[in-house]
């Protein structure tokens, strides 16, 4: 995987290669003030697979509700790239350095770029020998009321193997699009921004309310919870391992997943977060304490 990342790096890095005869700092664009990379978690459009160009955004989601408050909105200093999903470096769709040629095609990468936000990884691959992702294993493993989901299941070549997702494999995955970026954006600080708290930590259990009437619950899922459990660490170290930020949204949206009474994700066609909103996914309260939680962060 990260060999694959480091090909495509160097092919986005062409891009930008400055003519010979041209000075170097005269071939870079300024850049953007605030540029944002993830998946749906991010982008949070009712579009699941990323095959195509056709990234579109919630005008919820929580970046432009982050360009809102940096008063960025609507002005051409803020690209928002990110596409429902993508992924770090698996899979036939969009991967993070193709986000990131997305970007740079919009020249948002440069000395006057203040902020670069990503949020990224829920649905990569993380081993050879099991090609599932969490999206992959919904119907294998999630809502296989028969097997369950127990910690088993990534053996069983079921669910996701949580077992590689670590900090070590997450930042080798991600660290030559990172110095891609830092070398056209010197001035940026990039942040790993976290995802939501679906359910609390270690949680046997999952669930998801369904038309207001009830939930819908796995008894035996603790697979769910130890890849976001384990997700989440490995975020919190890439980011120590090399140098960047970590917004961590699990502690400001504790007690607001999907199994809980006041939800800020949503389920089936949930009254109690948004009716019309993408299952699994945060509803606009969601996003607006993701968009505080950055915000937050990048005001410091």
């Amino acid at each position: 995987m990260a060999g694959a990342v480091v090909a495509a790096a160097l092919t986005v890095a062409s891009m930008y290669a400055p003519a010979a005869a041209a000075p170097v700092e005269k071939s870079r664009p300024e850049g953007k003030s605030l540029v944002v990379l993830g998946d749906s978690f991010t982008a949070n459009y009712p579009k699941f697979f990323s095959g195509t160009k056709e990234c579109l955004h919630a005008p919820t989601s929580w970046p432009n509700q982050l360009s809102e408050r940096m008063g960025l909105a609507g002005t051409p200093n803020f690209v928002d790239a990110s596409c429902s999903g993508s992924t770090i470096a698996s899979g036939d769709g969009w991967w993070l350095v193709h986000e990131v040629a997305e970007a740079a095609k919009q020249q948002a990468f440069g000395t006057k770029t203040d902020v670069i936000a990503i949020q990224t990884g829920m649905n990569d691959v993380w081993s050879r020998d099991n090609t599932q992702s969490m999206i992959s294993s919904l119907q294998s493993c999630v809502f296989n009321f028969v097997d369950g989901c127990g910690l088993e299941a990534a053996d069983q070549g079921r669910f996701t193997d949580y077992r590689n997702v670590t900090g070590e494999i997450y930042a080798g995955a991600i660290r030559e699009v990172i110095t891609y970026m830092r070398y056209y954006a010197p001035n940026a600080r990039i942040m790993l921004v976290g995802y939501p708290e679906l359910f609390p930590a270690g949680q046997e259990h999952v669930c998801v309310n369904t038309l207001g009437a009830g939930q819908v619950v796995q008894p035996r899922g603790r697979a769910v919870t130890e890849y976001l459990d384990r997700l989440n660490i490995a975020q919190r170290d890439a980011a120590q391992l090399l140098g960047l930020e970590f917004v961590d949204l699990r502690p400001v949206t504790a007690g607001h997943g999907l199994c809980s009474a006041d939800p800020w994700l949503n389920g089936f066609f949930d009254p109690a977060a948004d009716v019309a909103g993408i299952p699994f996914h945060p509803s606009a309260k969601g996003d607006e304490v993701a968009a505080e939680a950055v915000y937050e962060r990048v005001s410091r």
